[in-house]
């Protein structure tokens, strides 16, 4: 089985225990392959682990938990977790994909940019953090790449 790689048109990967449905910009399907599973193989195959890309985003932000990634630097690849990224149900999201989100019959809704739109069971203050701490991360970068 082909395993799947993040790329440009990524932007979720919804955890369904050891399955993900996969949100691209025009078409989402399921694959046999937890979310972490492939945040792996996606930092993999872009030159480094997730845990490197962890101790990155850490040394860029100081944040230790629920950890922004940096997929790939140059294509603005960040994708933050839902929750632990030890739960199985942690799904990822690509902040600069996310339109909107807000509570809808006690789940919250998260609406990005292509009109998709995802049920999650997290809090808002929690989804609020995990976004900011992404954007911190992108504007950490865009600084950097501006000073070089």
């Amino acid at each position: 089985m082909e395993k799947y790689e993040i790329n440009e048109n990524t932007v979720a990967l919804f955890s369904m225990s050891n399955k993900t449905r996969i949100y691209e910009e025009d078409k989402n399907f399921v694959v046999d392959q937890s979310a972490n599973e492939i945040m792996e193989t996606s930092c993999s195959y872009f030159g480094s682990s997730m845990d490197g890309r962890k101790k990155g985003t850490n040394n860029l932000i100081g944040v230790t938990y629920k950890v922004p990634i940096i997929v790939e630097e140059s294509k603005d690849l960040i994708f933050f977790p839902t929750s632990s990224p030890k739960q199985k149900n942690c799904s990822w999201l690509r902040s600069n994909k996310i339109k909107n989100y807000y509570y809808q019959n006690n789940h919250l809704v998260v609406e990005f940019k292509n009109g998709d739109k995802i049920l999650l069971n997290i809090s808002y203050e929690t989804i609020n953090n995990q976004i900011l701490r992404a954007t911190r991360l992108e504007s950490v970068l865009k600084d950097r790449k501006i000073q070089k």
